[in-house]
């Protein structure tokens, strides 16, 4: 499986990361859901490079010119509710693709004990598509494989891409033992060493959700 880690060369995304991480810069809540769209954004590009493209020839006011268009069909799916902000940076860039959702989330049995439930998932047909799900912390992998699982009741994607804005080393060898290597490439802001008996990312962020939309009960 190709892992791709941002933060092994460099690159806007850690501009973006250093402000995202930050718990002063954390406080304006506009800029926290920017800087996520902006690494989506970033994303959206580098994936850009690896797609197919057919040439078709475009009228000008002047003449005619040869352009190069996407030609893989491409879904964009996201995982409830930090999902969101990320998700609509590879939109900005892919505004022509489908689009699915998830919605995961931890259902607590006891304090630090929780099972990840999937509620509603609203996708096309995925056979013979790529499909980009995009989710900003990565931090078990079990949310990303439970909703992949989902995803695949709508068909059988011929590549996906993984991409996340922070990852622990854990889920990272997560993922690359339940996607198929094969066809799978994982797309990380940066990677953390560990994470803590809440299954939050060590240094990390924090909760990306609440510090996009504001804490829940």
């Amino acid at each position: 499986m190709k892992t791709v880690n941002f933060a092994e060369y460099p690159s806007l995304v850690n501009q973006y990361m250093a402000e995202l991480r930050d718990v002063n810069v954390q406080k304006d809540m506009l800029r926290f859901r920017r800087n996520l769209e902006r690494i989506g954004e970033i994303m959206a590009f580098e994936i850009s490079r690896t797609l197919s493209y057919r040439t078709a020839e475009i009228e000008t006011p002047l003449a005619t010119a040869k352009c190069e268009l996407i030609d893989t069909p491409l879904v964009l799916a996201t995982i409830f509710r930090a999902g969101v902000p990320f998700h609509q940076g590879f939109l900005n860039y892919f505004d022509h693709a489908e689009n699915a959702f998830v919605s995961a989330y931890r259902k607590y049995k006891e304090k630090e004990n929780f099972d990840i439930c999937i509620e509603y998932l609203a996708s096309p047909r995925l056979d013979g598509k790529t499909l980009i799900i995009a989710d900003p912390m990565l931090a078990t992998g079990a949310s990303m494989e439970l909703s992949y699982r989902a995803l695949l009741t709508k068909g059988d994607p011929s590549h996906i891409h993984v991409c996340s804005v922070i990852a622990s080393k854990q889920a990272v060898e997560y993922i690359k033992k339940t996607f198929p290597a094969h066809k799978t490439t994982l797309w990380i802001g940066a990677v953390d060493d560990e994470i803590n008996s809440h299954s939050y990312i060590v240094p990390g962020l924090g909760d990306a959700g609440d510090l996009a939309y504001g804490i829940k009960e």
